[in-house]
């Protein structure tokens, strides 16, 4: 996935290494994707070894000079290949998979944009239309002896609650967004 999210990143504008990082740790950390600046390095050396990215030196006054990576024509065919490619949402609500395809893969247009987002709602309400029996779980706990089982019940009730009014925020994103793009001119890319 980090190539995936370092193809897109250039597609918008050059990028050091450490601004790749940087980005991820500021304005990307809402992705929920984290990676570390040697994973970065490592995958910059890999996608320009396969021809994807180029780099020119970039002198820098009092400062080791920084390699300054562009995205090269196979770099942006690679990524064009990825944003058509369909989307398959995870089982995980929220997943940083989805976020980076909405991010990456919407920014090459509207109706890209709608499609993922779609794809995405669908999902997610199929998924809470199936119910959870947290009950049936429940009542069958059997726990060592260390473990109250009527607690257990309460705080894996609990997390239930957490993970379906979370699931429904979330739904609700989606349902805005959606309606926000598909009401936007259809003359915005």
């Amino acid at each position: 996935m980090l190539d995936v999210v370092i193809l897109g990143l250039l597609a918008l504008r050059p990028l050091s290494g450490y601004d790749l990082g940087k980005w991820i740790d500021g304005p990307g950390r809402f992705i929920g994707y984290r990676v570390t600046l040697p994973q970065i390095y490592r995958t910059l050396a890999k996608l320009r070894d396969r021809g994807l990215v180029g780099f020119a030196v970039d002198p820098r006054d009092g400062k080791p000079d920084a390699k300054v990576y562009t995205l090269t024509q196979p770099g942006r065919l690679a990524l064009l290949e990825w944003v058509r490619s369909p989307y398959e949402p995870a089982p995980r609500p929220m997943d940083p998979d989805f976020m980076v395809r909405f991010l990456l893969g919407g920014m090459f247009g509207r109706d890209i944009a709608i499609e993922i987002l779609r794809t995405e709602l669908d999902y997610r309400r199929a998924q809470v239309r199936t119910p959870t029996r947290i009950d049936e779980v429940t009542t069958a706990l059997s726990p060592i002896e260390d473990i109250d089982p009527r607690w257990a019940a309460e705080v894996l009730r609990a997390g239930h609650e957490q993970g379906r009014a979370s699931t429904a925020a979330y739904i609700g994103w989606l349902e805005v967004t959606l309606a926000d793009f598909e009401n936007r001119p259809a003359d915005v890319r």
